[in-house]
């Protein structure tokens, strides 16, 4: 086999906030794809970097009152503990707001200019006179033009599913200030996607056979829709946090612009550092410009119009190679609903590394879910903990904790050569080796651990029907037992080189166990010569442990109460009992503090009892959204449901939901209460004036 030279990469995380599970799970499955190129002795460059530019970046900085690099640089100071949590083996991991980025995405910009295919439009959008800025789609909201429902965002309707622009929303509203947006044009740059030049030239790059059917049908309605492609808006107006757009002054790159650049930056950084010597003697330029060099991401099927129109049309008119593939893959779930950091149906990585979860546990069973079609995968709980200790317990480490017994016990270790029997060649190794490589090269990684499986059966069937066991009390079957559990260990280094790009730490540890060197992929079928000291391997998944990710109590703080201190305290040195008794004096907070809390109007529309809670209640509350939110409130002791049903009360809309083991909590209920008992005691859930709606906002 040739050896190939191939350049890799994720979808760039947003530098807003912390890896949720589907960015492990893209990582997990391009880390394997990646690790089995290494093992085929292929030349890879497996890069990554924080997409770190736009709107939300510059707002949530301002509310923290730091920079936007501030910001960046807390984000990126997490990173390593995911990756390297998860063994995920990137060679380079940099971000867009760079000297590499900027610099490359200017001259792209230029190139792309000299080529007639940046053009000026003045275009009318919203602009918040308070916030003195314009207005993504994402931050305005008002009533849908056609169903009339209220917070509606400024691109389509949650309710009814229409689609339509900002500007037809009745009643607008920025959701950074509250103001009313007024009109006001400005001067975008935009990139001709429409140009006849770049529509012959997407249509065949998308429809020549390299992408995903799904991928290729989809791109397919795009070129061919009634409006055909539409050109693309690549410019936003000061204040914006991005790479300024050259001789403009106060016009910045959209980010989308910007951000997949970050994959060529993250290269060159890569190159700049010297990181690339050890596998290229090529610079960066001409590396990206060889065509022998494969190019390829991964990314999730939301990002799918960037990446298979704008990215290919970018590079390839601005002189540059476009990627040789982009493998697109579904969303993952959680026990059948949508992973959703806002309905509190997602795994926290970190929290599941925290907890000192196996990160190869996850990679297995992420794995064993993947195919190559653009299909979201489901993580279930009970699932998860049955194949894990089934496959990689029960199967595949139990062959070598069963035959190194007896090798080690009477053959000090020895194996005896395995090739010329009759169950060795019966096992088919070779041909399973190529199979199971197909499935890895096309991405097929559910495939593959289903055949490695099935040979993993097959050599517990070999070890119990010949029962080793009994051939250890006779002597005159000495010889047959040793080629018994040579067969066996030999099964367990081939089952180990075609596990080695999903557990590459396990396979590490086996390395050590068979004295071997770090497993290439012809090493499945060169069995060893002498096994060491086994030591246990790999430990089930203990129940509890799934209870503990999912973080199962009964203990929220269900109401938040509006509480007094009485009596009195004694304050420290230099300060006074009555600044020590205040909470505002203690915790003083500013208005844009308050303003962070969403506050709303909601209608019990029921209450219920909660089995085997002595504390809580369930309320299904109306708070003027399309579906009704659940939350479990601790005010039993002070009311029966069937006294709230129908009562307006406030609730924390904004509130993080929190996983319990009666179902999600999404928000809380407000109540007042004394804190000294003899005050008085009681529970006293807060109530809006009459004439208060469901969703009205409180400020």
């Amino acid at each position: 086999m040739s050896k190939r030279r191939l350049f890799v990469t994720t979808a760039l995380p947003y530098a807003n906030g912390s890896f949720h599970i589907g960015h492990i799970m893209e990582y997990i499955q391009a880390d394997i794809w990646v690790r089995f190129q290494r093992m085929r002795g292929h030349e890879v460059h497996f890069v990554g970097a924080d997409d770190a530019h736009g709107a939300p970046i510059m707002l949530k900085a301002e509310a923290e009152q730091i920079t936007p690099e501030q910001l960046v640089a807390r984000v990126a100071a997490e990173r390593p503990q995911y990756l390297d949590g998860f063994h995920i083996s990137f060679d380079n991991w940099h971000s867009t707001h760079s000297p590499e980025n900027t610099e490359l995405s200017q001259d792209i910009y230029r190139k792309l200019q000299a080529n007639g295919l940046i053009t000026r439009k003045t275009i009318e959008q919203f602009f918040d006179p308070v916030k003195g800025m314009f207005l993504p789609d994402r931050y305005i909201k008002g009533e849908c033009p056609r169903c009339g429902a209220k917070d509606q965002y400024g691109d389509s309707c949650e309710v009814c599913g229409a689609v339509y622009a900002p500007t037809e929303l009745n009643r607008p509203y920025s959701t950074l200030s509250g103001a009313a947006p007024v009109m006001r044009q400005s001067e975008h740059f935009f990139f001709r996607l429409s140009d006849p030049r770049c529509v012959e030239y997407l249509r065949g790059w998308t429809q020549d056979g390299r992408l995903q059917p799904e991928v290729a049908n989809k791109a397919r309605e795009w070129l061919d829709g009634d409006q055909g492609l539409g050109d693309w808006d690549i410019s936003r107006d000061a204040p914006y946090f991005g790479i300024p757009i050259p001789d403009a002054p106060g016009k910045y790159f959209y980010v989308w612009l910007d951000a997949p650049i970050g994959y060529l930056a993250s290269l060159k950084n890569h190159f700049d550092k010297g990181q690339a010597a050890a596998q290229t003697s090529q610079t960066y330029e001409e590396f990206v410009s060889d065509p022998a060099v494969e190019q390829y991401h991964f990314i999730g099927k939301d990002i799918v119009y960037f990446h298979t129109l704008f990215w290919p049309a970018t590079l390839h008119f601005s002189g540059r190679k476009a990627p040789d593939n982009v493998f697109v893959h579904g969303f993952i779930t959680v026990s059948g609903e949508k992973m959703s950091k806002s309905r509190g149906t997602g795994i926290s990585p970190l929290r599941y590394l925290e907890i000192g979860m196996n990160p190869e546990w996850l990679r297995y069973y992420i794995a064993a879910k993947l195919n190559a079609r653009v299909e979201d995968i489901d993580f279930n709980p009970d699932d998860f903990v049955a194949r894990v200790n089934s496959d990689l317990v029960g199967k595949y480490v139990n062959i070598a904790s069963r035959a190194s017994n007896f090798l080690s016990r009477l053959f000090d270790g020895e194996l005896c050569d395995v090739h010329g029997l009759p169950a060795w060649q019966a096992l088919g190794t070779a041909q399973h080796t190529d199979e199971i490589a197909a499935c890895l090269e096309a991405r097929e990684f559910g495939k593959a651990i289903r055949l490695a499986m099935e040979y993993a059966d097959r050599i517990n069937q070999h070890f119990d029907a010949e029962k080793p066991w009994e051939l250890a009390k006779d002597p005159a079957a000495r010889e047959r037992l040793q080629q018994v559990c040579s067969i066996c260990i030999a099964g367990f280094q081939a089952l180990t080189v075609w596990l080695k790009p999903i557990l590459p730490a396990l396979a590490a540890r086996v390395e050590a166990f068979l004295g071997a060197g770090p497993f290439g992929w012809a090493d499945a079928g060169t069995p060893p010569a002498r096994i060491g000291r086994y030591e246990h391997l790999l430990t089930r998944i203990d129940p509890k442990q799934i209870d503990a990710l999912f973080d199962l109590q009964d203990s929220p703080a269900p109401a938040a109460s509006t509480r007094h201190k009485g009596g009195s305290k004694s304050g420290s040195k230099g300060a006074s009992a009555d600044a020590q008794d205040t909470p505002a004096a203690q915790q003083a907070i500013g208005i844009d503090d308050f303003a962070k809390i969403d506050l709303r109007v909601a209608r019990i529309v029921a209450a219920r009892l909660v089995e085997g809670s002595t504390k809580l209640l369930e309320l299904t509350l109306d708070c003027g959204e399309p579906a009704p939110r659940t939350v479990f409130s601790g005010i039993r002791s002070a009311y029966a449901p069937e006294q709230l049903v129908g009562r307006l009360t406030v609730m924390v809309a904004n509130l993080a939901p929190r996983k319990m083991k009666f179902g999600v909590s999404e928000g809380m209920v407000l109540a007042a209460s004394w804190e000294d008992p003899s005050r008085g005691e009681g529970i006293h859930l807060l109530e809006p004036h009459t004439g208060a709606e469901p969703g009205m906002r409180i400020s």
